[in-house]
């Protein structure tokens, strides 16, 4: 018996078209949308729970951080690493920092709002910059 090989081979890159039958790589955004709007609930649910004190909102961020981690490995099947790491926390970013401004009164400062808008911005140039 030789020594233990770590293949780190992720396989076919494609694998989400041949599941799905887009014959695209369309699938794979809407898992990384998913994957956004869960994580803009965890961390919503997060701040809910008041340190983790409060058994409901704890128990739907653990659920919610699952479910982002989930979608956002299953968009990964197809997408570069750097572009769906980069499009999920932004969207969790811009999602979390939109629920605070509606409906916990956080400061809508100019410049925050200048960098929320940075930020979307670098996660549509992250988008047009992706491979078709």
């Amino acid at each position: 018996m030789g020594p233990a090989r770590l293949d780190l081979d992720p396989g076919p890159r494609d694998s989400l078209q041949v599941e799905t039958g887009t014959g695209g790589n369309g699938m794979a955004w809407i898992y990384l949308a998913v994957a956004g709007l869960f994580e803009v609930v965890w961390a919503f649910s997060m701040k809910q729970s008041d340190g983790f004190t409060r058994p409901w909102p704890t128990a739907i961020t653990i659920v919610g951080m699952a479910a982002s981690v989930w979608f956002l490995a299953l968009s990964m099947k197809v997408l570069p690493l750097g572009t769906a790491y980069v499009i999920w926390t932004g969207i969790g970013a811009i999602g979390a920092f939109a629920l605070g401004l509606a409906l916990l009164g956080e400061s809508a400062d100019p410049l925050r709002l200048l960098a929320a808008g940075l930020i979307v911005a670098g996660l549509v140039l992250m988008k047009i910059a992706a491979p078709q």
